[in-house]
């Protein structure tokens, strides 16, 4: 099939190759300015077209590229985070419509931040699905294919962000090859019960702010939930932004104490034990002043609290 890709990231690309490794054509690319912690953006895209003779356009109004996309003579479009809605005026150039990779399980979490939010929600598994588009509609349309990553208490999104990378360019692949066999296929129908969907909003990097009145639990949580590529979970220690990018949960739930949220309760050599607003946390790796070390190198009081 003549394939055109609308959006975003290094996946996207891999996706590409991966389309085209299956015989399948790239016949035009639409992109938009990358955001900060993709270390791949537009110029890569640009780059690739510009080796290959592929039509090329950039921009956040898909309305503005309507022209390039209907004379590309595509028979559908692939699609990763493309900062706007598509209308269902772009959707309808495509006979086979646009396929989108959205890392949620539709139709719950649809939206934006999807996985740090089902880590911070403290889901057992984290979904991947390929969906077809609905005009101006957000992470709605049939399911074409889908994958689960289970995770646990110490899954950071790092690696459900590098489980995408690797899973991605496969299940568009497959998608395509079930759309090509029956333009009518789809895996499931979404819902459209309000009561399974579950919308999720933006982060923004304020977000990451621990409060130490909460509970170990959902402190790692948070954590996990913005550690990279995203900026991480942060305090104020010695009047200086410390990030907090490794921790786990103290399993000496046996021993009572009694301590500000904030406070330090343990130094040793690997970690340094945090008192919460219920139960303890140890944390054993932290960027401090740029640098990136043990904690336990920094803080050497009980005296000494995080805010």
């Amino acid at each position: 099939m003549n394939v055109a890709i609308i959006g975003r990231t290094k996946i996207l690309l891999d996706s590409i190759l991966r389309i085209k490794a299956d015989g399948h054509k790239i016949v035009c690319i639409v992109t938009a300015k990358e955001a900060p912690e993709y270390g791949f953006g537009e110029s890569d895209f640009r780059e690739y077209c510009e080796k290959f003779s592929i039509p090329y356009a950039k921009g956040a109004n898909i309305l503005n590229h309507t022209n390039l996309l209907a004379n590309s003579n595509a028979d559908i479009a692939v699609s990763i985070n493309y900062p706007g809605i598509i209308p269902k005026s772009v959707i309808d150039i495509f006979p086979f419509g646009i396929l989108n990779a959205h890392g949620g399980d539709l139709p719950k979490y649809r939206g934006n931040a999807c996985q740090a939010w089902a880590i911070l929600n403290g889901e057992s598994k984290i979904g991947l699905c390929i969906h077809k588009m609905i005009g101006g509609e957000l992470d709605s349309g049939d399911i074409i294919s889908r994958s689960y990553l289970d995770i646990n208490q110490q899954t950071k999104i790092t690696l459900v962000y590098d489980w995408m990378a690797s899973q991605i360019p496969s299940l568009f692949a497959e998608s395509i090859q079930k759309l090509f066999t029956d333009k009518n296929y789809y895996l499931e129908k979404q819902s459209k019960n309000p009561e399974h969907i579950l919308h999720c909003y933006p982060r923004k990097p304020e977000d990451g702010k621990i409060d130490w009145n909460l509970t170990n639990t959902e402190i790692l949580r948070l954590v996990n939930a913005t550690n990279k590529p995203f900026q991480g979970a942060y305090c104020i220690f010695n009047n200086k932004k410390m990030i907090i990018w490794d921790a786990f949960i103290s399993n000496h739930s046996e021993e009572k104490f009694c301590a500000i949220p904030g406070q330090i309760i343990k130094i040793q050599n690997e970690f340094v034990e945090i008192a919460c607003g219920e139960g303890k946390i140890r944390i054993r790796e932290v960027e401090y002043e740029q640098k990136v070390q043990n904690p336990s190198g920094l803080i050497n009081s009980y005296r000494q609290r995080l805010c």
